[in-house]
């Protein structure tokens, strides 16, 4: 009976370190604690910024910590900016463009990873390679085609797809597929072929496997590309100031020229219209923290 215990206990004993102990990985955790010290200190700095008044920060300098802190800043920052309708129009953009590029990229996902067809491979490589393109080498192109291509004025006061919401939408959504479409068809390959053979057996058809097996067990990695798609296409800044001229119709991130002085700039004032852009992405990604951890996790545990 001893020698039995002995054994087995042996046996439960962890192979990393002599005795069972687990080996401590300092230098990773060093690694990553650094990482995350120059990840957030950019923000903490910002918002150490615009708490204090310009007034405090001319006479003491901004490496100080002499001074009131208060929220002058933001209130100024959010009147003077027009936030509210900046983020009005970031939401106009953001949602559609995201619901629009999850969507095609889960239908062209699933066509090159659960249909078995010649062009699987090749449709798969063209959608990846799209991603090494540079969006800017194709700003002036589109820029004409927008301004040639003529629509009703109760759709667009300008004629044409310029200064519209959809011309923005459109671009970004085109650009973001390629790398949802390669995301998605990943995940959907590591889902095993027996569902949907099972489905194909008990009659089901296509749209059906698609809509009905395929999409649900794809929440997670759904929940991981929305949370970075309302990053990517909230942040950007280069199509919407391409496309839009009127000045009530651009996105968030262009509010910040609305507080840029003729002469001087309160760094202070742009510090918090800085941090009021960043609140939104950080709200979403706190509540799909769990989701967006999951999503890029799963499977990485296997083969």
């Amino acid at each position: 009976m001893t020698v039995l215990t002995t054994r087995v206990s042996g046996a439960q004993a962890p192979a990393g370190r002599p005795g069972g102990k687990p080996k401590r990985h300092y230098a990773t955790h060093l690694v990553l604690l650094v990482l995350a010290v120059m990840w957030l200190l950019p923000l903490a700095w910002s918002l150490y910024t615009a708490l204090r008044p310009i007034e405090s920060t001319n006479e003491h300098g901004y490496f100080s910590i002499a001074g009131p802190y208060n929220f002058d800043n933001f209130v100024t920052a959010w009147n003077q900016g027009g936030f509210t309708q900046y983020f009005w129009n970031s939401f106009l953009i953001t949602v559609p463009a995201v619901l629009l590029t999850l969507f095609f990229a889960s239908l062209m996902a699933f066509a090159v990873s659960r249909v078995s067809w010649k062009f699987n491979v090749t449709l798969l490589i063209l959608f990846t390679a799209g991603n090494l393109l540079p969006p800017q080498v194709l700003a002036a192109p589109l820029f004409q085609m927008f301004k040639q291509l003529n629509v009703p004025y109760w759709f667009s006061d300008s004629g044409t797809l310029l200064n519209t919401y959809i011309s923005v939408i459109v671009v970004d959504t085109a650009f973001q597929i390629g790398f949802c479409t390669f995301v998605l068809s990943n995940y959907m390959k590591a889902l095993s072929q027996d569902l949907t053979e099972a489905a194909l057996v008990d009659g089901a058809g296509i749209w059906t496997q698609y809509w009905s097996i395929i999409m649900p067990l794809c929440r997670p990695a759904f929940a991981a590309l929305g949370t970075l798609e309302v990053i990517f296409i909230y942040n950007d800044f280069f199509w919407p100031l391409l496309f839009i001229q009127s000045g009530d119709r651009l996105p968030v991130t262009t509010a910040i020229n609305n507080l840029q002085g003729v002469f001087l700039s309160n760094y202070n004032l742009l510090a918090a219209g800085a941090t009021i852009t960043v609140i939104p992405t950080l709200v979403i990604y706190l509540v799909l923290q769990r989701q967006f951890v999951a999503g890029l996790t799963l499977g990485s545990s296997k083969g």
